[in-house]
């Protein structure tokens, strides 16, 4: 577990944060929200209905469609980690022994931590030294896979450039997704634009969601306009609109993904994570606002979106201290059968998510996991995971 201080209330939080303290590149300090506008998925013409070249007739799945399994990294690196490294590879074996008991879990680890890693997440978890990883955050560095409706599988890769460059060593990181799709032997594509999984959410009905301040950012597309970027992303998911949530620029690696606030639950239906009333810092503000985007646009059919709105947890009561901490009930990973969410000592809020997701996903067990280390590094469940679905 984390060295528990007393606990501080959250302000300006900047999340994983402390990787940056681990001597790599500063992502910004200046408190600086994403200017612009939202181009709400009913209201500009559709840009794109094909899949990336080659591949006509893609697109991906939600992500509770049923998985053939789920691909996941293992974070070996005392550079990134420093002392918090075993905490981490003790939560990331947990997630993984978890989904293992729902679907079969494929683990990327370097050549010399395979014994380690398999070690602990047990014998049902498969762990494979072929791929070698940076990082443990799959979400972002594996490929995007897409299915056909016809049996068929292929695989995208988003360009992983580091967040914009803000860690390095990222070249195993970004060959992942190509390397992945190497293994399984399916066709993979290059998308038109740089960025990562955890930013873009799917309905799988033609409407997707991001926030403006983790792609439309010079660091991923310097020479990319958003209606370049909007037909990149919509080509690359077999999508025709873009829902845009401006963000925050610079206070976190990753620009502000939209998976650690808001997620699509289908066509026409979200959800987004709220903070407590009182709470008025950047991250707060951030998720009313998507909160009030979401609810009042409209998907790629014309239709209404309605959301379903997670209670976040209070910062006073939970367990970790750590300022950079994520504490996303909305991070949830669907596997076949389950919805795997943390849990973070805040008892009330805790047991109000577990009850939302359940209510949410009535067909599915509620798994609620304490990962405050992978919180501490800024992310969640789903942004260690990637589901491969079953074409």
């Amino acid at each position: 577990m984390n060295e528990h201080l007393e606990p501080r209330p959250r302000t300006g939080v900047a999340r994983r944060g402390f990787l940056t303290a681990a001597g790599l590149a500063a992502a910004g300090t200046a408190l600086t929200v994403a200017t612009g506008g939202r181009a709400v998925a009913g209201q500009r013409p559709s840009r794109s209905m094909a899949a990336a070249p080659g591949a006509p007739g893609y697109s991906v799945p939600l992500d509770s469609a049923p998985h053939t399994q789920t691909w996941m990294a293992w974070p070996d690196s005392t550079s990134i980690w420093r002392r918090q490294l075993s905490g981490v590879q003790a939560n990331i074996a947990l997630v993984a022994r978890t989904i293992a008991t729902y679907e079969p879990v494929i683990m990327c680890a370097n050549p010399a931590s395979v014994a380690k890693a398999r070690s602990l997440c047990g014998s049902d978890v498969t762990v494979i030294g072929s791929i070698p990883v940076d990082d443990c955050w799959m979400r972002d560095t594996g490929p995007i896979f897409r299915t056909d409706g016809a049996g068929g599988l292929d695989a995208v890769g988003l360009n992983f450039n580091g967040w914009g460059g803000k860690q390095n060593p990222h070249q195993n990181d970004a060959l992942v997704a190509q390397r992945v799709a190497a293994y399984l032997g399916i066709p993979f594509t290059a998308a038109g634009l740089v960025c990562e999984g955890g930013a873009i959410e799917t309905d799988a009905a033609g409407t997707l969601m991001a926030t403006r301040s983790s792609i439309i950012n010079p660091n991923r597309n310097p020479n990319l306009s958003q209606a370049q970027i909007e037909d990149a992303m919509c080509a690359a998911y077999g999508a025709s609109a873009v829902i845009w949530f401006p963000g925050i620029v610079g206070q976190d690696i990753t620009d502000d993904h939209v998976d650690a606030t808001s997620r699509f639950l289908g066509a026409g239906a979200g959800a987004v994570q709220l903070p407590l009333s009182s709470e008025t810092d950047i991250w707060s503000n951030d998720e009313r606002q998507q909160d009030q985007i979401l609810s009042t646009a409209t998907n790629a059919l014309g239709n209404p979106i309605a959301v379903s709105q997670i209670q976040g947890p209070d910062y006073n009561l939970i367990r970790s201290t750590n300022p950079n901490f994520v504490g996303s009930y909305a991070n949830y990973y669907l596997c076949n059968g389950a919805v795997i969410s943390a849990q973070f000592g805040d008892a009330n809020a805790d047991a109000a998510a577990r009850a939302t997701l359940a209510q949410l996903f009535p067909d599915r067990t509620v798994e609620q996991l304490d990962i405050d280390y992978i919180g501490a590094g800024g992310g969640g469940i789903h942004c260690v995971t990637q589901q491969q679905p079953v074409p």
